[in-house]
C-alpha cells in the first residue's frame, strides 16, 4: 500500500468527514468517526476538520447536471452553473482537505445511497479525472483515506462485500491510493466485540500513522 505522508505543519492539516448512516444515536461508524478524529486533533490540535453529513440528502445527478457537466466551463449558462454549484462545493472539499475520514456503513451488500450520490457528485471529468492518450488518470492524488465501515452480517473483503472493493476502486480512479478500511463486521454475532476491535484498530493507526505530530 502506497503511503502518503501527513503533513508535519497544523496549518496545513485539512481533515473532511463524511458520514453517511441513516442513523445518528448508536451509528458504529459515527462513533469510529469519532474517536478517530478525536485521535487526530489530540495529535494535531491545528488541524481543521470539515464535516459533510451526506445521509441528510444529496441529489441525485440528472439530465441538468449531465448537460452541464458536458458543456464546456466558459460556455455554461446561468442554469447549468447552478445545475453543477453543489457539486462544485463538494468537489472543492474533497480537492481542499489532505486526509478523508469516510463513515460508511454496508447496507444490504453496498455502500448507502446517499454516498453513492456523494461519489457521483464528486467524480467530475477534467476536475477529479480525465481521459489521457494511455487510458483514465485520476487528479486526487496525495489523499490518505480512512473508510470505516459496519455491518450486521457481511463479513468486509468476503465475496459478498460489494461496498468496500467498490470504494476503494472508484477512489483508486479519481487517484486515491492511500486507503485503509477499518472494520466492524458481523455486529449481529460479535455484538460489542466488532465495535472495540474496530476502535482498537483505530487506537494503533493512530499510533503508527501520527506520532510525529506530537513534536511539530
Amino acid at each position: 500500500m502506497q503511503t502518503t505522508p501527513i503533513p508535519s505543519s497544523p496549518s496545513v492539516l485539512r481533515v473532511l468527514r463524511v458520514d453517511s448512516s441513516a442513523r445518528v444515536d448508536g451509528s458504529i461508524t459515527r462513533q469510529l468517526g469519532d474517536r478517530l478524529i478525536e485521535g487526530m486533533l489530540q495529535r494535531q490540535p491545528g488541524l481543521t476538520v470539515t464535516r459533510r453529513d451526506v445521509a441528510q440528502g444529496l441529489p441525485f445527478v440528472d439530465a441538468a447536471w449531465v448537460n452541464a457537466n458536458f458543456t464546456d466551463t466558459a460556455a455554461r449558462s446561468e442554469p447549468q452553473r447552478q445545475a453543477l454549484a453543489g457539486s462544485d462545493a463538494l468537489v472543492a472539499e474533497v480537492m481542499n482537505a489532505d486526509v478523508w475520514v469516510i463513515g460508511a456503513p454496508i447496507y444490504n451488500f453496498g455502500v448507502p445511497a446517499s454516498l453513492k450520490a456523494w461519489i457521483d457528485q464528486i467524480a467530475r471529468a477534467r476536475l477529479t479525472f480525465r481521459y489521457a492518450e494511455q487510458g483514465p488518470q485520476g487528479l486526487l492524488s496525495g489523499k490518505k483515506v480512512y473508510i470505516l465501515t459496519a455491518t450486521g452480517g457481511t463479513e468486509v473483503g468476503s465475496d459478498i462485500d460489494f461496498a468496500t472493493p467498490w470504494l476503494k476502486f472508484v477512489l483508486g480512479f479519481l487517484g486515491v491510493t492511500d486507503i485503509e478500511v477499518i472494520a466492524a463486521d458481523r455486529g449481529m454475532m460479535r455484538g460489542d466485540a466488532a465495535r472495540e476491535h474496530a476502535a482498537s484498530r483505530i487506537d494503533q493507526m493512530l499510533t503508527r500513522d501520527w506520532p510525529a505530530l506530537v513534536a511539530a
